[in-house]
């Protein structure tokens, strides 16, 4: 069995949700708890989040993937932006402890030229501050893992290596203790590591040995499944459909096969609508058989 599912719209709730993604044949999916672009966030009534538990629990669905605004970034030049990005980070994460158990994903950010050991140190800095905070006001441990997903370092993205992502994590571990780095992991992107520069298409086995070797299998808990319409270390970071892209299918379905790789939800980030994401889940299942 695999877990894998695309983007969802929250615009009709979240149980709404979970019964479009059984219709395009997924048991797993990916949402924005605000606008990608950043803007305010909408609370959901609890028996709106109480029917997408209990539709997952009928359905067998896999952990959700919730993804963090894209403008958000806790690592900016300005003071400015950095509050208000860490002000998006600790809303959200408050509002994800109503749905325990699953991921909450988001992009390091970049470090506008102030340097990426720099980077590396605000977001690690921010990431104690907020998941404190968010425990504080919740009165509880946080609910879901913070993941760090994998960039293919455009401009001064962080996380462009598994290096810097593991620095964020020893920063949180220095400045939080160990119990606070227990509750990270990494998102692995398929087009984003190989725009990177890791060749997953020669050299899977060799990729997964290096992050084992630098961050820790165990890490890994989610992967966005994509194409990409650029060579390996273009570090441009543009998707593609499954199987039309630089990667190709055969490389996308040692992925998906990889036994180090499985019981991991796989979310699509492909340029598709709903038809041509029901196609890709149906092709992914037919790569498990």
């Amino acid at each position: 069995m695999i877990w894998i599912g695309n983007h969802v719209s929250t615009s009709k709730g979240y149980a709404a949700m979970g019964a479009h993604e059984l219709e395009l044949g997924g048991n797993t999916f990916a949402f924005f708890p605000r606008n990608p672009r950043g803007g305010r966030s909408k609370t959901p009534a609890p028996e709106d989040v109480q029917a997408l538990k209990d539709l997952m629990a009928m359905h067998n669905f896999g952990p959700l993937v919730v993804h963090g605004a894209y403008t958000m970034n806790v690592c900016a030049a300005k003071p400015e932006v950095r509050a208000n990005s860490r002000e998006m980070l600790r809303d959200d994460l408050i509002r994800q402890q109503a749905l325990p158990g699953n991921f909450y994903n988001f992009h390091p950010g970049s470090h506008v030229g102030q340097g990426p050991e720099t980077g590396v140190e605000l977001v690690a800095s921010a990431l104690v501050a907020i998941v404190g905070e968010v425990e504080e006001a919740t009165g509880r441990p946080l609910a879901n893992t913070v993941l760090l997903e994998t960039m293919a370092g455009k401009g001064t993205e962080i996380g462009r290596s598994f290096e810097e992502l593991q620095a964020i994590i020893d920063g949180v571990a220095a400045d939080g203790g160990q119990d606070m780095a227990t509750k990270l992991g990494v998102c692995l992107d398929t087009c984003h590591i190989w725009d990177g520069g890791y060749n997953v298409k020669k050299e899977l086995d060799g990729v997964l040995r290096v992050f084992d070797e630098v961050i820790g299998l165990s890490r890994l808990q989610a992967i966005h499944l994509n194409d990409s319409k650029n060579p390996c270390g273009s570090h441009k970071d543009r998707h593609e459909k499954l199987g039309m892209g630089e990667l190709g299918a055969d490389a996308l379905q040692a992925v998906v096969q990889h036994p180090l790789l499985q019981d991991r939800p796989f979310i699509l980030e492909t340029p598709n609508n709903d038809a041509g994401y029901a196609e890709e889940i149906a092709l992914v299942r037919s790569w498990m058989r």
